[in-house]
């Protein structure tokens, strides 16, 4: 069960090593693009490759759809990049039903969790498989299995680790639990822990009051994807600004926060603690641009900003 490109490396690595997937369940297809055609999950369109039945209900409760998943008689359900099962539905197996979840957990539970690990400037995440209950990401832990974030790592390059990593502990967890050697340990209750919510317009855009290296972060946590964004503005126009690629300067700026200079080829930001060197960005009606791209045809007036 599943709907991103997350969940087909681990449903192809599955299918590759001959365990017998007996049906897929994914999003129902939605308009996508300028023609807003519909468009199928990335999980389905690999599924129908490998002539594997693809459930799409759009009520998970619905008992058509509940009947049709019972004929399968599947005695296992793996779980990746999905939202909140019912409980008819993940009691289902007669071994239950586990997730994938790429952090580890407790800690990171939600939407986002590598996203966030990258944004929080944590120096290792990971995967966890769990058995799935009532609420979400709290099931007793079957494995984890520990990953390393690089120095300047992006979510891009963290999503193919964990991706790979992933695969190979789904793998394990489904021989594990076939062999009946699966011994799950409860996770705790008492800490503090961090959460991974929903990346959203309001909680991608860039705050320019924290330190650099924060901003860096908070920009390479959502490279490629969703991407973190401002607002630049000057000539009393206010265009939104994706911003991709950075690196920084610890240094006390003379300018105010926000404020941008440019050379021919290079776009600098004052921070409160240091500059932001943006190498690539995209402006409204433009594709992504490296710095120097961007410089030959655009002009950055001496008042504009960011924010």
């Amino acid at each position: 069960m599943g709907t991103p490109d997350f969940a087909v490396g681990v449903l192809q690595h599955l299918v590759e090593n001959k365990k017998n997937i007996v049906a897929v369940l994914t999003a129902p297809d939605r308009p996508a693009g300028r023609g807003r055609k519909l468009q199928a999950s990335a999980v389905k369109q690999y599924a129908e490759t490998q002539g594997i039945p693809v459930l799409q209900p759009t009520n998970l409760k619905d008992e058509d759809f509940l009947s049709n998943l019972k004929s399968f008689k599947a005695n296992l359900q793996i779980v990746v990049a999905f939202r909140m099962l019912p409980k008819v539905v993940w009691q289902l197996p007669e071994y239950g039903t586990f997730n994938l979840h790429a952090s580890l957990l407790p800690q990171y539970r939600g939407a986002a969790p590598i996203n966030w690990a990258i944004i929080n400037g944590e120096d290792k995440t990971g995967v966890t498989t769990f058995f799935i209950d009532e609420k979400i990401d709290t099931g007793a832990i079957i494995f984890k299995e520990e990953v390393t974030i690089a120095e300047r790592e992006t979510v891009g390059t963290l999503h193919d680790t964990l991706l790979e990593v992933g695969s190979t502990l789904v793998l394990k967890t489904v021989d594990a639990i076939a062999q009946e050697t699966v011994i799950p340990q409860s996770q705790p209750k008492t800490e503090v822990f961090k959460e991974a919510p929903k990346l959203t317009q309001e909680n991608t855009k860039i705050d320019w009051s924290q330190p650099v290296e924060q901003i860096d972060a908070f920009i390479r946590g959502l490279s490629p994807y969703p991407v973190a964004w401002c607002y630049l503005e000057q000539d009393n126009e206010q265009l939104k600004v994706k911003i991709y690629t950075t690196e920084f300067e610890l240094v006390q700026p003379l300018e105010n926060t926000g404020t941008i200079i440019t050379t021919k080829k290079t776009i600098k930001v004052a921070c409160k603690n240091g500059y932001l060197y943006i190498k690539e960005l995209q402006l409204p009606g433009k594709r992504k641009m490296d710095s120097a791209s961007l410089l030959n045809g655009f002009s950055f007036q001496n008042e504009a900003k960011l924010t």
